[in-house]
C-alpha cells in the first residue's frame, strides 16, 4: 500500500493545507484527501504542484509499504 507523508511535511513547513492549496493551485478538497490518506488516484500535476510549493521530492511525500495480508488489491 501507499502511504503519505503530507502531513509530517505540511508540520515540518509549518503550512496549512488551505494555504498549500492556495500555492499550488488546487482545490482544498484535493489537498484534504491527500492529508488524510484517502485520495484514490493522484494526478500527476497535482503531485508536480505539490512538490514544487514544498520543494520536495515525490518520494518525500509517498512511500510503499507492503501489505500484511501479501494480497494485491
Amino acid at each position: 500500500m501507499i502511504k503519505m507523508h503530507l502531513s509530517k511535511l505540511l508540520g515540518e513547513k509549518r503550512m496549512t493545507q488551505t494555504r498549500l492549496a492556495q500555492l499550488a493551485g488546487v482545490r482544498p478538497s484535493t489537498v484534504n484527501v491527500f492529508y488524510h490518506e484517502t485520495i484514490k488516484r493522484i494526478d500527476v500535476e497535482m503531485l508536480d504542484a505539490i512538490c514544487r510549493v514544498l520543494q520536495c521530492q515525490p518520494g518525500d511525500l509517498l512511500e510503499y509499504v507492503e501489505d500484511d495480508s501479501g494480497t494485491l488489491g
